[in-house]
């Protein structure tokens, strides 16, 4: 992602015009749902969210709900635009998806209720406040990191190296607080089980080839996949190159598995999008909060990819779903 300083007037003019709501109809609820940027798996979480919401009666082609979609293709000032104009338009909820949409809601409005997907838990984010409380607006479905456990121990179970110690490549984004958490607690998991870590820092997808192949460069046994925007934003990059040098990848999102990856134990990403939109289904029935608080993410699948697999000449387990 290339974040830039500034925007010039002309632009920022096209923008709000852009973001403006279609006349809103009488009685008809408005949401806003703001993508932080552009992505085939994160795109999912806005296809189970609008589901959830037909599922129960809020469906745009019935005219029930009137859903403005904006994605602001990962450039913050943008981002903080789409928010403060849905804001200004005083929509009925706001849905926002991956950390950085969340954590700019949650800033710019204390209450509008903020239905997030795709984010991790408020410590995570670093929205808590004086008294380490969450913000009261912040609802819908949440993760922490138990599950890297589980996701980083695949590797050296499916890699099996015979005494050798597996050297396992990153890629983490210094400014997103659950990118660098993660490193860390992979790092503490690595101690334990005779793994390596080599980490580079990766701030915007532009430099994603030069990183990893330095990355690729100090020998690396396998790739794992941070749960990080900036790595999913440059998925195909680094999934070209780690290809060229034979260097498999494993992640903790299951829908990187479908692009390329191995294997995964992660979160369903339609899913994680349909648990929230079930709860924002709940919201504008009654417009009440009450209830209502943030979940955390109910479905998580361990998942491989057959080609991926096979080409590294990699056994799966009986447990592990192939994906379509």
């Amino acid at each position: 992602m290339k974040f830039l300083k500034y925007i010039p007037v002309a632009f920022l003019l096209i923008l709000m015009a852009s973001c403006k709501p279609k006349t809103k109809a009488v009685n008809i609820p408005v949401v806003g749902f703001v993508d932080a940027f552009e992505d085939a798996t994160i795109a999912q979480a806005r296809t189970g969210f609008t589901d959830a919401l037909k599922k129960d009666g809020f469906s745009e082609d019935r005219k029930t709900v009137q859903i403005e979609y904006r994605n602001a293709q990962g450039n913050i000032p943008t981002l903080t635009q789409i928010v403060n104009y849905f804001v200004s338009e005083k929509v009925d909820l706001l849905a926002t998806s991956t950390t950085l949409a969340t954590v700019t809601a949650l800033q710019n409005t204390k209450t509008i209720p903020v239905f997030a997907m795709v984010s991790p838990v408020p410590e995570r984010m670093k929205v808590l406040d004086a008294a380490g409380k969450a913000p009261a607006n912040l609802f819908g479905a949440l993760e922490d990191l138990n599950y890297i456990d589980t996701s980083f121990s695949i590797i050296p179970k499916l890699l099996k190296p015979k005494g050798a110690k597996l050297v396992i490549g990153m890629i983490y984004n210094q400014a997103e607080p659950q990118s660098t958490d993660a490193l860390n607690r992979i790092k503490s998991l690595a101690q334990k089980q005779n793994v390596t870590i080599v980490a580079l820092p990766l701030n915007t997808s532009a430099d994603a080839q030069l990183v990893t192949e330095s990355l690729l460069s100090k020998n690396i046994d396998a790739f794992f996949a941070n749960p990080d925007n900036t790595v999913f934003a440059s998925f195909e990059t680094i999934l070209k190159s780690c290809n060229q040098k034979n260097i498999p990848i494993f992640t903790s999102e299951a829908g990187l598995v479908q692009r390329g990856a191995v294997a995964a134990f992660g979160a369903d990403i339609y899913q994680w999008g349909y648990q929230a939109g079930e709860q924002a289904a709940q919201y504008l029935k009654t417009h009440k909060t009450t209830g209502l608080a943030p979940q955390m993410v109910k479905i998580r699948k361990r998942v491989y990819n057959p080609a991926t697999a096979k080409k590294y000449n990699i056994t799966i387990p009986s447990n592990f779903e192939a994906v379509k």
